[in-house]
């Protein structure tokens, strides 16, 4: 089968295409390079410039392409950002579904993972969230994200024949290849390297959360890692699955303060950080049950907090951010 890659220049996404293509897939992608890197596609790899928004595109690409499949990566995904323009991200990641979708139809496309979001579950009560979680996102972000799940779903229940999966990605971080690193200025890990190549405090968004050191807890997962997620997602429903929906984490919990203690040992050196508001649309705490894609899908993340920080730290080095 092909598979067409929506948003497959950026940094999850050029993973995700590179993965695809080791384990044998042919790939496509598509992008429209407002935050992805033309570089980050691989040589003899087929690449559209073209907006998810844009349908006609869209549907001469799957056609053209002879594309089998879609792997939807291509959306706004910053919480801040969405908080403060909640327009632009029900524009770019519902709107951009609906058109995608259409295109899905046109082109009888019949194959479909999506690049969901831990954002869906907004705040719950500490405990490790499962699938069966009841959805109640607090930023606008998770917002679209569980719109996009609902879309699918219901294009299936009007009678279209699509075999799905959503992975709900929780914080994503390293690199698998220094060429791939994450460039972008929303993600923990680069946002201290930042400031650290500033000369500056790394920031700390509220220490008061209901918390064990009042810092937001989170789920980390390498980036590939949750690349050979989608190789497993892809052949899953390859096989014919119907609808289904998978956590993507570790299962456990770090703070932002373990994640500096982190850089702080890969990097060897000391750096004071400094303590600002919390952001608006922050849960406290999101750590993923991870049972049932490790029996579901046979995959498990292997890779801890330090590859992760140390795998960021080479490529950032490599490739430095602009």
């Amino acid at each position: 089968m092909k598979w067409l890659v929506t948003g497959g220049a950026g940094y999850i996404g050029a993973h995700i295409v590179r993965a695809l293509n080791t384990a044998g897939h042919d790939v496509v992608v598509l992008d429209d390079l407002s935050t992805g890197l033309r570089r980050k596609v691989s040589e003899g790899v087929p690449f559209i410039q073209a907006s998810i928004l844009d349908t006609d595109a869209v549907t001469s690409a799957l056609r053209t392409g002879l594309i089998d499949g879609v792997v939807h990566l291509a959306a706004k995904k910053s919480v801040e950002e969405s908080v403060h323009n909640p327009h632009l991200y029900f524009e770019q990641n519902v709107l951009g579904m609906m058109s995608l979708l259409d295109a899905v139809k046109a082109a009888q496309i019949h194959h479909f993972v999506l690049s969901s979001s831990a954002a869906i579950y907004g705040s719950p009560d500490g405990q490790r969230v499962s699938e069966d979680t009841t959805p109640l996102p607090v930023n606008p972000y998770g917002q679209t994200k569980l719109a996009q799940e609902w879309l699918l779903a219901d294009l299936v229940n009007s009678g279209y024949d699509l075999s799905w999966t959503a992975l709900r990605y929780f914080n994503v971080a390293g690199a698998g290849a220094d060429d791939l690193g994450d460039t972008g200025v929303f993600n923990l890990i680069p946002m201290v390297l930042r400031a650290l190549d500033q000369g500056q405090a790394p920031q700390v968004f509220g220490d008061s959360y209901p918390t064990p050191d009042g810092t937001c807890v989170r789920d980390y997962i390498h980036v590939q890692d949750l690349a050979d997620a989608h190789v497993a997602a892809v052949a899953h429903v390859e096989s014919g699955s119907r609808s289904s929906v998978f956590n993507v984490g570790r299962g456990l919990g770090f703070s932002v303060l373990e994640v500096l203690d982190a850089v702080r040992a890969v990097l060897g050196r000391s750096f004071d950080h400094q303590i600002a508001p919390a952001r608006a649309g922050d849960p406290a705490s999101l750590v993923a049950a991870v049972g049932r894609i490790d029996t579901e899908l046979r995959f498990s993340a292997h890779r801890d907090l330090t590859d992760m920080v140390a795998s960021a730290w080479s490529a950032w080095q490599a490739f430095p951010p602009r």
